[in-house]
């Protein structure tokens, strides 16, 4: 068997990562050579008896002692709609226990909760049996994670890549990096996390030729010259794209050194191909370069909680990732709730069926008594309701193991949503949808008064209609609903709560934000038709209908608007009187705007003394109204027109209108 389990891979140097926190890739590309064509056939991928430490060396068991090698945690990630799910869901139909497409089933196609999938080891070393040449991978699956790749998820897509020995980052090679393409590198870099890249949708490459299943390293030999050039116009496009932002990327058939760029595997997930080449590059490095991190299993269990919900017949649920020790039923455990650590008790253990992916398994679990790192496994049992996703999970059994959690536990109690005295109401189905929700209001400084999970309640209701503004006399809710007697009252037209629900939560603040501008709007036309707006008339000539009791004469709107209770006033300041009626025609009107010709009747006005055809009139602002109008958005026209009647007052008071 090989040494090496990664095809052309040299020995290690001094400058090679060690296994437990592997070395970021070069951020030049002008070391690397032009990739061929078309790769040569690489060495086998096998499993290693030894992993190379810093120097070089073979490593020295880590102290505590080491266990026994446990699967890989893989995240997956990427933008929106790139297909990450799309990959697992070709993985997970592989194998007698296949199971059907998760993205079907996700509202819009769109992944909205963490997930997690075990690909046992006899599937992977039959897939990857080309690439494998008869060797045999040594450990006892993959755990894939799989997270949501809409930008509102970081907070989802940081608990994931915390969580992970490797990730694959998974871009569409027709469109390139994205933004959340990027954000996804920043957090894998951040977080020092190891990562392949699948370029998938290769097949979408005009031309392409693609078979079911088979290797990428056979594919690309079966393409004609100008396919592989507009695939080289792609792959060139992509290595320039990871360049700007610090990573050199090789084609993994065409990569010298795994420590000094990123290899990626061109794929299909639509079609297969590529897959088997993802899976062993995956598994190559994590076995050769993870070792110790996978064999620290040993001590006291600890994992990370991906979500808390309520499933039907098991009450509160908690989704957590096993990645060291073991759990069994009756244990007791330390976990991170909204106000601070609590401890509390196994009662009930499930594992999804096959390769069941756990937030879609339905049915599909099975009841286990003991579970051993690494593992995704369901937990019920007494007051998990408050539990924060992406918390720990730790082992209490002694006084021992409670005192440390609990001191570990202080540590990461500080996680949530920001909450104040005043600000909107949002609800979901788990504490990391109200995450998701919550990253998102943020960016739009839209405050949060009320967060909880869980169906929507009376409480809610009324504490979304005693908001002291009115924008934020809303319930926001992602995938949950109200309970029948809030649903009634939430569904009245005359309902002071405004009730916004889906089951995507860009689509939640698509409509939040259409709303809020409504909303707005109409508050604006409510306070308008209560303020005196600015407004300047001119008197027409020949249009003197009546020279007083009241005068009536022609007009024309020169900008602003005019209403009737408007005192009016000369150029000068003087006051000439009030707008008792406005007509046009035969019909009469409450108001007029710019442009208008109406006939006004001016209480208190005499044609020839004080008024006369010609004349430009100002409407007279009171003082308080003024005040008010500068909160308000005036178009040019009627600003200028306020401005002249702010210094025609301060002329007899140089503070009036402040």
């Amino acid at each position: 068997m090989s040494e090496d389990p990664i095809p052309d891979q040299p020995e290690s140097s001094a400058d090679s990562p060690s296994p437990t926190e592997p070395s970021p890739p070069v951020t030049s590309t002008d070391s690397q050579s032009l990739p061929e064509s078309t790769p040569s056939e690489p060495a086998p991928i096998e499993a290693s008896a030894d992993s190379p430490s810093s120097d070089g060396s073979s490593a020295e068991p880590a102290s505590p002692e080491l266990g026994e090698n446990r699967q890989p945690i893989v995240s997956v990630l990427g933008h929106v709609d790139h297909g990450k799910t799309s990959i697992l869901d070709y993985i997970r139909s592989l194998g007698l226990e296949r199971q059907a497409s998760v993205m079907a089933r996700e509202a819009g196609g769109i992944t909205q909760h963490i997930g997690a999938t075990e690909v046992p080891a006899d599937l992977l070393n039959d897939t990857c049996a080309h690439m494998l040449r008869g060797g045999k991978f040594k450990s006892p699956g993959l755990l894939f994670i799989d997270t949501p790749g809409h930008h509102s998820f970081i907070s989802l897509r940081r608990r994931g890549g915390t969580l992970a020995d490797i990730a694959i980052l998974v871009v569409d090679m027709m469109e390139g990096l994205q933004p959340q393409s990027v954000e996804s590198i920043n957090i894998l870099k951040q977080l020092k996390t190891p990562f392949v890249v699948a370029a998938n949708k290769v097949d979408r490459i005009h031309g392409w030729e693609s078979e079911y299943g088979r290797s990428f390293l056979v594919a690309v030999k079966d393409q004609r010259r100008e396919v592989l050039q507009e695939f080289d116009k792609r792959w060139w496009k992509l290595v320039g794209q990871f360049a700007e932002h610090g990573f050199n990327i090789e084609r993994f058939d065409q990569i010298k050194d795994f420590t000094q760029a990123i290899a990626v595997v061109p794929c299909s997930a639509k079609e297969g191909e590529g897959i088997q080449d993802l899976l062993a590059v995956t598994v190559g490095l994590a076995e050769r370069y993870l070792e110790d991190r996978l064999r620290d299993t040993l001590g006291p269990a600890e994992g990370t909680v991906l979500e808390m919900k309520e499933v039907r017949g098991l009450g509160k649920t908690i989704d957590v990732i096993l990645y060291r020790g073991e759990l069994k039923k009756g244990d007791r455990i330390t976990l991170v709730g909204q106000d601070g650590p609590f401890q509390t008790h196994i009662k009930g253990m499930f594992r999804p069926r096959g390769m069941s992916e756990m937030r879609d398994a339905g049915d599909r679990w099975d009841d286990v008594d003991v579970v051993e790192a690494a593992a995704g496994v369901k937990i019920n049992g007494p007051d998990l309701e408050n539990v924060l996703a992406g918390t720990t999970l730790r082992l209490s059994n002694t006084p021992e193991q409670a005192a440390a959690a609990h001191e570990k536990a202080l540590e990461e109690a500080r996680i949530g949503v920001e909450i104040e005295e005043e600000g909107v109401v949002i609800k979901a189905d788990t504490l990391g949808g109200l995450e998701a929700l919550a990253f998102e209001l943020g960016k739009l400084d839209i405050p949060i008064r009320s967060a909880t999970i869980g169906h929507v309640s009376k409480r809610d209701f009324i504490t979304a209609e005693n908001a002291g503004q009115p924008l934020h006399n809303v319930i926001l809710a992602f995938s949950t609903k109200p309970l029948a007697e809030i649903a009634i009252l939430l569904d009245d037209d005359d309902s002071p709560v405004k009730y916004i629900d889906g089951k995507i939560i860009y689509h939640i603040i698509e409509q939040l934000s259409e709303w809020r501008e409504e909303r707005t709007r109409q508050l604006e036309e409510e306070q308008r038709e209560a303020l005196v707006f600015p407004g300047r008339i001119q008197i027409l000539v020949d249009h003197i209908f009546r020279r007083s009791g009241p005068a009536v004469v022609g007009i024309k709107v020169l900008g602003g608007r005019i209403h009737i209770g408007q005192h009016l006033m000369r150029s000068d300041g003087k006051r000439v009187g009030k707008i008792k009626s406005i007509r046009t025609g035969e019909s009469g009107l409450q108001e007029a705007e710019q442009g208008a010709e109406v006939a006004v009747a001016i209480g208190g006005a005499t044609v020839g003394r004080g008024i006369d055809e010609e004349d430009v009139l100002l409407v007279d602002i009171p003082e308080s109204h003024a005040v008010r109008l500068r909160n308000i958005k005036l178009d040019s026209t009627e600003q200028e027109i306020f401005d002249e009647i702010v210094a025609l007052h301060r002329k007899s008071d140089r503070f009036w209108g402040y």
